[in-house]
Order: C-alpha cells, then structure tokens, then sequence
C-alpha cells in the first residue's frame, strides 16, 4: 500500500489526512507541537483552556462533507451550535452595533444605529458580497490552482462578464463607500479583510465576499475550536492511519528526482511515496527542510512586504466591568486607516488598536456561564494586529508592554474595564506560562517560532493585488513527490480555505499517483484565522 507522509497537523494536514486516509491510503501525520492543531490551538491560563487562534467556523458544509466521506457524522464528533449574534462592536464615542444572523434582525438594527440610507446601502451590500461569491466560487476557490488562462479557458464568453463582477480593481474600503455614508460602519464591515490577514485599505474590493460567508452561517464550539482538530487526528487513527506528535521533521529526503521520505530531528528516517507539507511554504524557501524544500517553491517565495498580519494576543481570566460584552466583540479605533498604514507601512504598532475580544464563557446573548466561572472571573482573549517582521524588526519588550496598556485604555475609553488586566507591570509571557498566571501573550516572535520562515505572519502571504489569487502557489510543488496545502497556498487562509487546501493536496496525491482519471474531491458542495 503507498505511504504518504504529512507534515503538520494543523487543519490543512489533517483534511489532507482524512481525505487520504478515508480513500483507503496509508498515512502518517507528523506534529512538532506537543497537541495536533495548529494554529487551532488552546493555550493554558488560570487553570483554564482558552482557544488560541481562530474562535469560530464558517462555511461549515466543508468539515461535513469531509467527514462524511470520511463514513463519520461532524454533529456527532464535534458539539457546536450555530451562532444567532454576530458580534458586539463599540466605538470611543460610546455607539455601539450588533450585528445577527438574521440579515433582517441586522438591517434594522443598522437603521436605528446609522439611518435608513446605510440600512438601504446593508441590503445592496448583502447582494453584492453574494454575487462575488457565487462569481469566484467555481473558477477561483474550488479550482485546483486558477491560473488566467485556465479560467478563461473553463468559462469560455462568460469568463470576462464575471471577472468585472468579482470587483477586483478597487479596495475593500473604495467599495464600501457606494454602501455606508457612515464611516463607522465602513470601518465594521472592511474589517473582513483582515480575516485573511489583509489591510482593508489593500486588498481587493473581492474579500467583501467575506460579508456574504459569515452570513451563511457562523457556528461556535462547545468544547473549544481544538476539538474540531482532535476530532479529526481521531478519524485518521480509526481508518487506519497514524498521527504522531512531539516529531519535528529537520529535511526532506530524495531518491531518483523526487522526494522519498523526511528526516526527523531525531534523527529517525520514515520513508514515504508521496509527502505533503502543510506549514507556511516561507519556510521552504527559506531552506528549512533543505535544498528540495527550496526548489519546490522557487518563484513564490515572498518577502517581509509581502507577508499578512501577524497579531499581539492577550489571553487571560479575569473579572469584567462596566461594558456588556457578547460573545465576540470589536472595538475600533478612531483612526482606522492610520492603524493599518502604520503596520503595513512602517512595520510598526497601532498608536491606538482596533480590539477583538472573544469572551469564551459567554454565550450569544452575553449570559456569563456561572457553572464554568463560579467567582465572576471569564476566560477572555483579546486580538491586536501587529505587523509581521519579528525576523526582521522584533518588536521589543517594551513595544508590547506600551502596546498592552494601550490597548486597557482603548478599552476603558470604550467603557470595559478589566481586573488586573496589566498587573504588576509583568513583561509580556509566552503561551507556555504555569497555569497560575492570570494573563499571557503571544507576539509575533511566538508566532514565527511556532511557525517558522512566516516572520510572525499568521496568514501567509498578504492577498494586496488585484490577481493575488492567480499567483498563490497551488497543491503540486516544483518537485515530483512533494505537495503542498495550508493558508499560504490556494486558495488561500482562513479555517475553511486551509481544509480545502489539504482536500486539494490529498486529490493532488492521489491524481499523481495514476494515470487513470479518478472521482475529484469537491471542495466545496455548492458554500478566517476567522476573528
């Protein structure tokens, strides 16, 4: 039976896994990390388990279909309820907006908010983050690897009507001033581009199809984001395969032109048919796993001005006051467009952040669960965008510490107030802090450790031009043997982009694998490290 031999268990390579090893194949999944996951990680405070990347799942048909084929029920493996709110967003001037499910709910909650004008401008928003959607979905997202000349060659006479549809030659934020005379709500709403990682003042107008996703449908996790991962390192076990952590890979091995196998850092050789690496292929071109590695991505390597957001987070449990948080909130600078220049521009932090924070013990409508926080104090990660140059430009620990008492004064001015939020003066601390303490922080240095050659960059590579998506790299790398998945590959980052990008990976194994056409893996049947 041919081998094939994953490199990381974040999402990416366990979709690919589970495609694989739901097709009968042998496989073998390699994590450094002591946990599978990823990027879906959970981080110890308090005593606790707070989710340490993304938060929550869009496009939810994707980890159905997979399990399903992989003979599992999602529902019955993974506990997650749909979310009813979306978020709470507050802002300096004491105005604040929810937005819901319910496009309706939403629209007018926007016309008390803002007025009829930008509630008329939601519903034109709505129909056209739709129609962007449904204008990439075939070509660009459920294509193995789009390239211009196969997308006009696969839609023929309609091909150049739905490229202008797709709205790729403005920016996010152009685009939303022909929807919201309000700029608060320009500020909400180009928000989305920053799920992939991306400046709303940057990137194509297109990402505004990230509106329509969420409005497909946001679910939350029961059991926190990890389960899904664990849920899906668990399948690959039970159809045969085997998921093995603490086993970091030091170089690919070759044999005869191709790829053969890998070296771990232990120095034990596990030999392979096909090897697919799921990690930022920065650290390829970076040379990381020796000269193959860099071969395979030749030409798509990309440098620090290139590379996505990386993040300041602070997690923490604590007590909180005077703000009525939901379950996920957003509180915005007064100087949006100034935030994003000074990171992307001059690789700097915010003078004042826009702040996520997730309350993890609050359900939908803001209710506290008392059983999982007896003594008030809740589990509660806070997200700043940081710029992505820790191997260029570290940030010092200074910069973070001015950057956390900022962002407690953000917060305050807003009205939330956090106990001991940035107590006792203490240096920022890494995720692998004693359970004792109260609050801890990842910067991007964390990140690039986690993740090596990103620099700190959580999404890959930033998508600022109008054809990023034709120039990301796809599943098949330069060298016979080796392939490719994860947020730094097509299509793209973001939870259910990285699962397709692994679905992709495993049809690419499988298609290289024989020249006799086989079924293809649909990505997508029919529907961002999400914030």
């Amino acid at each position: 039976m041919a081998h094939t031999l994953i490199i990381g268990a974040g999402v990416g390579g366990l979709s690919a896994g589970l495609a694989l090893s739901a097709r009968g194949e042998r496989v073998t999944v390699l994590e450094r990390a002591p946990e599978v996951g990823g990027k879906m990680n959970r981080v110890p405070v308090g005593g606790r388990f707070i989710d340490g990347g993304p938060t929550v799942l869009t496009m939810r048909h994707v980890f159905e279909k997979l399990f399903r084929e992989a003979g599992a029920d999602l529902d019955e493996r993974v506990r997650m309820r749909p979310a009813r709110r979306i978020a709470r967003h507050a802002w300096r001037d004491g105005s604040t907006l929810e937005l819901y499910a319910d496009r309706l709910r939403s629209r007018d909650a926007i016309r008390a908010f803002a007025g009829a004008e930008n509630a008329d401008g939601f519903e034109r928003f709505c129909s056209y983050a739709e129609r962007i959607y449904r204008n990439v979905e075939a070509p660009f997202i459920r294509a193995q690897r789009p390239t211009a000349t196969r997308v006009l060659k696969e839609l023929g006479l309609s091909a150049l009507p739905r490229l202008m549809r797709i709205d790729s030659r403005r920016t996010v934020w152009q685009a939303l001033g022909d929807y919201f005379p309000d700029p608060r709500l320009r500020q909400l709403f180009g928000r989305y581009a920053t799920y992939s990682g991306n400046s709303p003042f940057l990137a194509p107008a297109t990402f505004n199809l990230v509106a329509h996703v969420e409005a497909e449908g946001v679910w939350l996790f029961e059991d926190g984001v990890h389960s899904l991962a664990q849920a899906m390192a668990d399948l690959i076990v039970e159809r045969g395969g085997e998921v093995r952590t603490d086993t970091a890979v030091a170089s690919l091995l070759e044999s005869g032109g191709r790829v053969s196998g890998v070296r771990t850092e232990d120095g034990e050789t596990v030999d392979a048919d096909a090897v697919v690496f799921n990690g930022d292929i920065a650290a390829l071109d970076a040379g990381h796993l020796g000269a193959a590695g860099k071969r395979a991505v030749a030409g798509h390597g990309y440098n620090e001005q290139a590379r996505s957001l990386s993040a300041v987070v602070r997690y923490g449990v604590a007590k909180t006051s005077g703000f009525e948080l939901a379950h996920h909130n957003v509180f915005f600078s007064d100087d949006y467009e100034g935030e994003f220049q000074r990171i992307f521009d001059e690789r700097g932090l915010p003078d004042v952040p826009t702040v996520y924070l997730c309350a993890q013990d609050r359900d939908e409508t803001g209710q506290l669960d008392e059983a999982a926080c007896p003594d008030g104090r809740e589990r509660l990660y806070l997200l700043v965008n940081a710029p992505a140059s820790a191997d260029r430009a570290p940030l010092r620990d200074a910069d973070i510490s001015a950057l956390l008492e900022r962002t407690v004064d953000h917060l305050g001015r807003c009205g939330l107030t956090l106990e001991a939020a940035h107590e006792r003066g203490d240096e920022p601390r890494t995720a692998q802090d004693s359970e004792e303490t109260a609050w801890t922080t990842s910067t991007p240095h964390d990140w690039m450790t986690r993740f090596p050659g990103s620099g700190g960059a959580i999404y890959g590579p930033a998508a600022h031009a109008w054809n990023a998506t034709l120039q990301r790299i796809g599943s098949v790398s330069k060298v016979p043997g080796l392939f490719l998945c994860g947020g730094s590959t097509h299509p793209g980052a973001g939870v259910p982009m990285v699962a397709l990008s692994g679905q992709m990976a495993a049809e690419s194994v499988l298609e290289a694998r024989t020249s006799t056409p086989r079924s293809r893996l649909a990505a997508i049947s029919g529907g961002i490290w999400t914030r």
